[in-house]
This record gives C-alpha cells, sequence and structure tokens, in this order.
C-alpha cells in the first residue's frame, strides 16, 4: 500500500477519534445531568429562595441564584461590549491590519483569553481590598467584565476581518468619516457575528464560578443592589454538591441542569440569529 495512503488512513483514524471523544464527552455530561437533576427539578425550586436549612435538605429553592446570574452575566456583558467594541473597531479601521501595534494588542487579548478565571478572580479580589469594597454585585461584574473582554474582543474582531475592505474604501469614497463607516456600514454587515460574540461572552460570565467566588459572595436573599452579595449558579451547584445531603446533591444538578440548559439555549439563538441574518450581508 503507498505510504501517502497509509498516512491519510490513519489520520482520518486520528481526526474521527477525536470527534467521538468530543461528542461522546459531551453525551456523558449531558446525560449524567439529566439523570441525577431531572428528577428533582421543580417548578418550587425556581420560583422560590432558600429557606431556613436548605443547604441541609428542607424546603426553598434556588431563584435568588438564577436571579443573581442574570444580572450578573448582563451586566458584565454590557460592560465588556462597552470596551471591545472601540477596540476592535479602531484595529480594523484605523490601523492597518498588520501594523506592529494592532498584532500587539491581539497578541495580549490571546494572553488574557487564555488566563484562568480563578486568577481574575484573585485579581478583582486584590483591588476590592486595595479600595477597601466588600463582595458585591458590581464587584462580580466588573471582574466578569474582565475575564469575558478578550472572549468577546477577539470574536469581533475575527468578525470585523471578514468584512471586505472594498466596503470600507467605497464608503469613504462618497465622503464618509470613518466613524461614520463604522456605525453605518461596518457595524451593520458585522453585526450578526458581533451579536453572537456577545451572547457567547454572556454565556461564559453567567457559568463561571472561580471569578465571582471572591468577588460576588454569596447570599439566600434576592438581588437588590449592586453593593451587596450575590448568588450565582455556578456557586449554587459548588455549595449543593459540596454537601453531605444526597437529596441537597441532587438539587445541586438540578441547578446544573438549569445553567447548562441556559448556555445551550443562547448557543442556538446565535446559531439561529446570525443564519437568519446573513442572508443581508455582503460577501
Amino acid at each position: 500500500m503507498d505510504k501517502r495512503k497509509v498516512e491519510e488512513y490513519i489520520f482520518k483514524v486520528l481526526m474521527l477519534g477525536a470527534v467521538l471523544i468530543v461528542i461522546g464527552s459531551l453525551v456523558f455530561i449531558l446525560a449524567t445531568i439529566l439523570v441525577k437533576g431531572l428528577p428533582t427539578l421543580s417548578w418550587e425550586m425556581i420560583t422560590k429562595t432558600p429557606q431556613g436549612g436548605y443547604y441541609m435538605g428542607k424546603g426553598g429553592g434556588i431563584l435568588n441564584a438564577l436571579l443573581g446570574s442574570l444580572l450578573l452575566g448582563i451586566g458584565a456583558t454590557i460592560l465588556a461590549a462597552a470596551v471591545a467594541l472601540p477596540i476592535v473597531f479602531y484595529l480594523n479601521l484605523y490601523l492597518r491590519r498588520r501594523s506592529r501595534f494592532a498584532l500587539a494588542v491581539r497578541f495580549f487579548l490571546d494572553v488574557l483569553w487564555g488566563i484562568p478565571s480563578v486568577v481574575y478572580g484573585a485579581f478583582g479580589f486584590t483591588l476590592m481590598i486595595f479600595f477597601g469594597l466588600q463582595a458585591s454585585l458590581l464587584a462580580g461584574m466588573i471582574t466578569v467584565a474582565l475575564l469575558v473582554l478578550p472572549i468577546m474582543a477577539r470574536g469581533m474582531d475575527e468578525v470585523l476581518k471578514m468584512v471586505t475592505f472594498e466596503l470600507q474604501e467605497a464608503s469613504l469614497a462618497l465622503g464618509a468619516t470613518r466613524l461614520e463607516t463604522a456605525g453605518k456600514v461596518i457595524f451593520r454587515q458585522a453585526f450578526p457575528g458581533i451579536l453572537t460574540a456577545v451572547l457567547m461572552a454572556f454565556g461564559r460570565g453567567m457559568s463561571d464560578a472561580a471569578a465571582v467566588l471572591f468577588t460576588a459572595g454569596f447570599t439566600d436573599s434576592l438581588p437588590y443592589s449592586l453593593f451587596k452579595p450575590v448568588a450565582t449558579l455556578p456557586l449554587a451547584v459548588f455549595f449543593q454538591l459540596g454537601t453531605p445531603f444526597p437529596e441537597v446533591q441532587s438539587r445541586g444538578y438540578a441547578a446544573a441542569l438549569i445553567l447548562t440548559a441556559i448556555v445551550f439555549s443562547l448557543s442556538i439563538l446565535a446559531r439561529l440569529i446570525t443564519r437568519g441574518m446573513n442572508k443581508h450581508v455582503i460577501k
């Protein structure tokens, strides 16, 4: 048999094995959460806050953590988008795409992307100590915003790179300023991809536990202030699975099922929005 065909066959087998490992891992995780969490999932769990002794098997639910995660994710995503959008538009409209400064910015964003979330949590905790602040919703938002900023910025950057350069040149040739070109031409063309990056960052922000462990705190109360501790779903899962009570551990799996369903829904929503809007994009 030809040596090249043997090599091709080997690599096909390796690629197929990698795909099966990824799909199998996803199926195993989802099956575990469904089997252990679905029997415990109830309307009461979603609509009520923890009662006295909840983490020892008493009544109540995780409404506080659900609302806290939503507020934390929304706030962090807005803060990150407010910084990421100017960065990527500056890189793609005001700088040459292969300039040294642009390459350096992208390199630093990639480095920030690879930093573990617990490091962001430690950094946020250090800032809290320096400014004399306590764990709060605002501190968690800022920390998570720093975490998702490089993810969002690099995602948007890759989308803007795909917008044809001729479209930008045509807009400038007609007398539009760079700012008008960015807002009225480039943004409209890249909007599906930008929205996808925002939704993905929101899902990552909602599902991270390490970044908020020391900065957002935890409480059984509903979130009502930016300057008070807030509960989140990842920490609710962590605390419930860490108890020795089987019924509480089952609630932890149910909370993990809710969190997984939210992230999964965001992924599907991003795909549907992108598919629906791509037909209006000039390629």
